[in-house]
């Protein structure tokens, strides 16, 4: 069977990509931020994964609010990175793990899931950035990708609850699936933020720092919240925090905390990263 190696949590702020496409990596603003996650990028090299699970959300670029999926899973060949608005990006296109997605997708409909399926589809930011992050620029990445949209921009988002659900379902399909690959689960978004309203600019330091520790020692607490207590703590667009129960879910009970990573402010962002392993 496969095997989960690990799991990854990950911001994916916009302007983390603009930073590396503007070449600012080693100014004073930016380095701090991009030195904290040479240690998840050294790890990576050595784990050497050969499938990436990216669980991320669209930002109004491949989905818009005419027709936002609750949840979406790519069994496509290969994923171009999008166009935002800015250009395309120095970025090679994404290679699909098609034939375990499609493994994937029906054991989700066996569990009662009706995810949208896509054939072909294109990957903005929530998946780009967080491949940069801990894979840096290769000339063609070294992992094949599943992607899985999560829909945290349009009411009504996703319980957290069930956002749990589908990370169990994804460790029984990696665990059913007859090849030996070695997967890393990314759960990214986050940490808090809010982009509008009476609260723009919101950022809590706090509870992203007991979010890093909490998710890899007490997930449970942030699994039995509501979406109201996302949003009350980390932010309207920090709500996005649901996606790394996906990651944490397909885990074991147990997992060691190996790195962790905050710096704020990111943008307007709170941003940081854990690397888990899963306990013995």
């Amino acid at each position: 069977m496969a095997k989960i190696i690990g799991g990854l949590g990950t911001s994916h702020v916009p302007s983390i990509g603009a930073a590396l496409d503007k070449g600012l990596r080693d100014t004073a603003d930016w380095k701090p931020f991009f030195d904290g996650y040479e240690a998840g990028k050294e790890w990576v090299k050595e784990a050497k994964p050969d499938i990436a699970v990216v669980v991320f959300n669209d930002h109004g670029n491949t989905f818009f609010l005419d027709r936002v999926p609750t949840f979406a899973v790519g069994v496509a060949d290969t994923y171009n990175p999008v166009d935002e608005g800015w250009g395309p990006r120095a970025i090679p296109p994404f290679e699909g793990a098609t034939d375990f997605s499609w493994h994937f997708v029906d054991k989700l409909v066996e569990r009662h899931f009706d995810p949208l399926v896509c054939r072909e589809i294109e990957v903005d930011h929530g998946m780009q950035v967080p491949m940069e992050l801990f894979f840096g620029r290769p000339e063609t990445w070294p992992v094949k990708v599943v992607p899985i949209w999560v829909n945290t921009i349009q009411y009504p988002i996703p319980t957290p609850q069930r956002c749990w659900e589908m990370g169990k379902v994804l460790r029984e399909a990696i665990e059913s699936w007859p090849g030996d690959e070695r997967v890393v689960i990314l759960g990214t978004g986050g940490l808090s933020h809010q982009l509008q309203g009476a609260r723009a600019g919101f950022i809590n330091q706090e509870a992203d720092r007991a979010w890093l520790d909490g998710i890899a020692s007490n997930p449970e607490h942030y699994r039995n919240m509501t979406r109201e207590d996302y949003v009350e703590q980390f932010g309207s667009e920090g709500a996005e925090l649901i996606m790394w129960l996906v990651m944490r879910a397909a885990m074991n009970e147990k997992v060691d905390l190996v790195h962790k990573h905050y710096y704020a402010p990111a943008s307007m962002t709170g941003a940081g990263m854990v690397v888990l392993e899963n306990a013995a």
